[in-house]
């Protein structure tokens, strides 16, 4: 990433005096507030445009499917977050979205990534999608890359949020092309890695989004935005349930030190 030569800070974004906010072009109490819903605020607010039907439609079910899924470890930071200081719910969200990672939620991005890649050099090369999406899985392989967005330790069929997503996208009518771009990457993984990893939901995430025009340097922040609705709703009932303490406890219960004692020292066995 470049550090940019500017010395006077600009923004398109937002402008205000003592009696107007101005987004995006849009006066915000005029034009935007209870006029507009969130999802098609938030499209506005990162690529400068209104979204069209389609667009928002497809932006806002990648936002339901990702925003909630349970236990996972950045909802559990949260709530043990909030449970050693119940007065700071805002660093107990940020303590949640700092556990998303490769791992949990950044898969979306690097997927995208993987699907432009596919794209590109099927129209470099001629190539048809598979033959596009093989060798570029091929790459990856020798480099000891991971597929980003296959396979998921639950779901061993298609994760079902797939299915749903690309129903809505076809719904709408969006042109399906990076769709077809997972799929192909899906469907050429078996006999290049000898496992049978089908798509998950954050491959079917940059899929659509892709097809609709999302701007694939903003995929990290779908489901940033959408876990952060998912957190507030953990921590609300952490607020009048709290489990913070009994997820700590649940994960030193077992807990054996393996380290070197100090002559003379045991330690006794937990529980």
């Amino acid at each position: 990433m470049k550090i940019g030569k500017a010395t006077v800070p600009e923004s398109a974004i937002c402008g205000s005096d003592d009696e107007t906010i101005v987004v995006r072009g849009a006066d915000l109490c005029r034009d935007l507030i209870g006029k507009v819903s969130f999802t098609d605020y938030f499209w506005l607010l990162v690529t400068g445009l209104r979204p069209n039907a389609q667009q928002s439609r497809v932006l806002d079910a990648t936002l339901v499917a990702i925003a909630e899924h349970g236990l996972v470890p950045s909802v559990q930071a949260a709530r043990m977050t909030l449970a050693a200081a119940p007065d700071a719910i805002q660093g107990a969200v940020a303590a949640g979205i700092l556990g998303c990672g490769s791992v949990i939620l950044g898969a979306s991005e690097t997927a995208g990534r993987l699907f432009l890649r596919i794209d590109a050099l099927a129209k470099e090369k001629s190539l048809s999608l598979e033959d596009a999406a093989a060798e570029v899985v091929r790459e990856m392989r020798a480099a000891k890359h991971a597929i980003p967005g296959y396979g998921h330790p639950l779901h061993k069929d298609r994760d079902p949020r797939v299915a749903r997503l690309f129903a809505v996208a076809a719904e709408a009518g969006t042109p399906g092309h990076f769709i077809a771009i997972a799929e192909a990457v899906e469907k050429v993984l078996p006999g290049l890695t000898n496992r049978d990893l089908r798509l998950n939901v954050s491959a079917a995430i940059p899929a659509v989004l892709l097809d609709v025009g999302f701007p694939a340097d903003a995929l990290k922040g779908v489901p940033i935005l959408a876990r952060c609705a998912g957190l507030i709703g953990h921590l609300t009932e952490e607020l009048a349930r709290p489990i913070g303490f009994a997820l700590s406890y649940q994960a030193t219960r077992e807990q054996r030190y393996t380290g070197e004692l100090p002559a003379g020292v045991t330690l006794k066995a937990h529980g």
